[in-house]
C-alpha cells in the first residue's frame, strides 16, 4: 500500500511537472509575441521621431536665415517640457552631468 501511494504521489507530481511545462511553454510563446510587438512598435516609433526631427531641423533657420545644420546641433528637451536647440558639444557635457547625477 505504501508503494502505491508513493508510486501515485510520484505520478500526480510528474503529470504537473508536465503541465507546468507545457504552461510555461505557452507563455514563452506569448512572450516572444509580444516582444516582436514591442520591436516593431519601438521600430515604427524610431521612424517618426527621426522623420519628425528631419522635418524640424528642414524648418529651422540662423540669424542669417541659414538652414541650421543637424550634425552641429541637437534637439534637447528639458524636464520642465521646454524645447532648445543646443551644440552637440554642449549636449554632450549636459549627457556627462545627468550620468554623474544618476
Amino acid at each position: 500500500v505504501a508503494a502505491q501511494k508513493c508510486r501515485k504521489r510520484k505520478l500526480n507530481a510528474i503529470l504537473n511537472l508536465e503541465e507546468d511545462v507545457c504552461n510555461l511553454q505557452t507563455q514563452k510563446e506569448s512572450l516572444k509575441k509580444e516582444h516582436s510587438q514591442c520591436s516593431k512598435s519601438i521600430n515604427q516609433i524610431k521612424q517618426k521621431l527621426n522623420s519628425l526631427y528631419h522635418d524640424i531641423f528642414s524648418r529651422l533657420r540662423d540669424d542669417q536665415g541659414r538652414p541650421v545644420n543637424p550634425c552641429q546641433y541637437v534637439i534637447h528637451c528639458s524636464s520642465n517640457g521646454s524645447v532648445f536647440i543646443i551644440p552637440k558639444h554642449l549636449a554632450k557635457s549636459e549627457q556627462k552631468q545627468d550620468n554623474r547625477k544618476e
